[in-house]
């Protein structure tokens, strides 16, 4: 029987805030460091490897840390997610988006359907669609191929697949399966689109429009900015745009569009990368295969994140360090570093599937709750990082635990040698300095000059950013908030922490306002 508590009810809890801290700075110096390094690293699917080592963990922290996994039921509750029980308990649904990927156990019927199946089918279109596509069988009124894929969607319609997009766009043109360009509208802003319609022949793009509802404001004023832009090159908007939606949106048997796919409502946004929502845009721009290994390497993570044994349980490994950190060792923030300029929109999309996740304060019954939940997010790729705000990561008064990304790799194989090594050693000789100098830190009598130390960090390394491996890399981050949202006892699946501002910009927009949001609608000249 599954057990949902709060987790300052969990005697594990306890046992943690007791344990003795672990200096860092000590662990990681001279030999004992280069023990570490070695020991305290899980294998992940695609070709990647998490390491801990620079974590401020020891074997007894890890022993209460699995205590504290079979206290909270965390493989019990992943368990129940994947065969179809009512995990968000908010809006009363399943939780499936790790069923787009593969079927970890029983088969889940809802809706009348099986919904493996159901995603199956929808991906199959997709595929088959994209090669019509790509083979010109459809194309423009003109009889020409379409050349640009544009999406149109906001929040996890946008920033999910726009960061999968530019992770995989070098290697599929490296590896020969680059389609399509593909461009994102997003923001509600009028310089958005119009900089995106700019920069395409609308002529030979095909537009995406993406909404679960078929009602998000944003995105269906998008769609009527972008129909305007079509009707004035003398185009039918109907034979450039498809639609991803829910079957029972006004938009999932519209005659404005050439193709409807189809999602449903037991996937949230910010996890439907390897639903239609990344899969069409995904497989237009790299082909239908490209997004075939894209799945393969999440569902080899998804089946990693059911190990019972937390350490050869990368995602729930990371996750427990993380409440550790978070909720005993007090640290307020975390910061996603990738040594990979393909992640650069990396950090943006962890960032919503974070905070939209687990920025909760009552539990999943709506109970108010008394200890602190998911961190802040934030991060942008090394080496540009270093000379931003890497100055605070390493002097300043708050102590910020970092998730470091890299790769021995680059994507492009395309390099030069300068001063006896390549850009991308330079690139991989920043991200381990960085560890080890977060890590252990500098003395010097100049207190301006003097690096305390005992920063925590992890690192993900992986051999090169392929799309099995961005796959898994997914993954392990869906999994590792989707575990520490059960050891919180909060549901990481709804968010109506959304939903207040688009309510009160209807009313703005309808001018029925009144006090300070009569006052702002005024200043704004709305």
């Amino acid at each position: 029987m599954i057990n949902w508590n709060n987790f300052d009810t969990l005697s594990s809890v306890s046992t943690l805030e007791k344990a003795e801290k672990v200096d860092l700075v000590k662990v990681m110096s001279g030999e004992s460091g280069a023990e570490r390094v070695k020991k305290y690293s899980v294998p992940m699917a695609g070709n990647l490897t998490y390491n801990y080592a620079a974590k401020e963990v020891d074997d007894t922290i890890l022993e209460d840390l699995k205590k504290l996994a079979e206290e909270a039921q965390l493989t019990e509750k992943y368990e129940a997610l994947y065969n179809g029980e009512v995990i968000n308990t908010g809006e009363k649904r399943m939780v499936l988006h790790q069923l787009t990927r593969g079927q970890l156990g029983e088969k889940v019927e809802a809706d009348g359907v099986d919904k493996r199946e159901f995603y199956k089918k929808e991906q199959q279109r997709i595929a088959d669609f994209a090669n019509k596509v790509h083979s010109g069988e459809i194309a423009n009124a003109k009889g020409e191929k379409f050349t640009t894929v544009v999406q149109i969607g906001i929040g996890g319609s946008d920033l999910g697949p726009r960061a999968m997009y530019l992770a995989l766009e070098n290697w599929a043109k490296k590896n020969g399966t680059f389609k399509m360009e593909a461009k994102f509208i997003s923001n509600v802003d009028p310089d958005d689109a119009s900089a995106v319609l700019n920069s395409v022949d609308v002529a030979h793009s095909i537009f995406i429009l993406v909404s679960k509802s078929g009602t998000t404001l944003e995105t269906l004023t998008n769609q009527s900015f972008v129909m305007d832009a079509l009707k004035k090159a003398g185009l039918d908007p109907a034979k450039h745009m498809i639609a991803v939606t829910s079957e029972t949106s006004p938009l999932a048997h519209s005659d404005d569009f050439i193709e409807a796919f189809y999602m449903d409502d037991y996937i949230g946004g910010r996890y439907s990368s390897t639903s239609g929502v990344g899969g069409a845009v995904l497989s237009l721009a790299f082909g239908p295969e490209v997004f075939a290994q894209f799945l393969d390497g999440a569902a080899a993570e998804d089946k990693l994140a059911t190990n019972k044994d937390l350490l050869q349980n990368p995602a729930m490994l990371d996750a427990l360090i993380g409440v550790y950190e978070r909720n005993v060792l007090g640290y307020p923030s975390t910061a996603i570093l990738p040594y990979s300029q393909a992640l650069s929109r990396f950090p943006a999309h962890l960032q919503q599937l974070d905070m939209e996740s687990n920025g909760k304060s009552v539990n999943r019954f709506g109970e108010p709750i008394n200890y602190v939940t998911g961190p802040v997010i934030f991060g942008e790729p090394g080496t540009n990082g270093q000379h931003s705000f890497y100055q605070l990561l390493h002097q300043g008064t708050d102590i910020v635990p970092l998730q470091f990304i890299g790769f021995k790799n680059s994507q492009l194989h395309n390099d030069v040698t300068i001063e006896n090594s390549t850009s991308q050693q330079k690139l991989c000789a920043n991200v381990a300095a960085q560890i080890v100098a977060f890590a252990c830190g500098k003395a010097d009598d100049n207190k301006n000059k003097n690096f305390e130390g005992g920063r925590p960090s992890s690192i993900i390394i992986g051999e090169e950013l392929t799309p099995a491996a961005l796959g898994a890399l997914l993954a392990h981050f869906e999994n590792k908030v989707m575990f520490q949202g059960f050891v919180w006892n909060i549901n990481s699946f709804d968010q109506e922490g959304v939903q207040l501002g688009k309510v009160l910009a209807k009313k703005v927009l309808a001018h029925e306002t009144e006090g300070a949001l009569a006052v702002y609608s005024q200043l704004l000249n709305i």
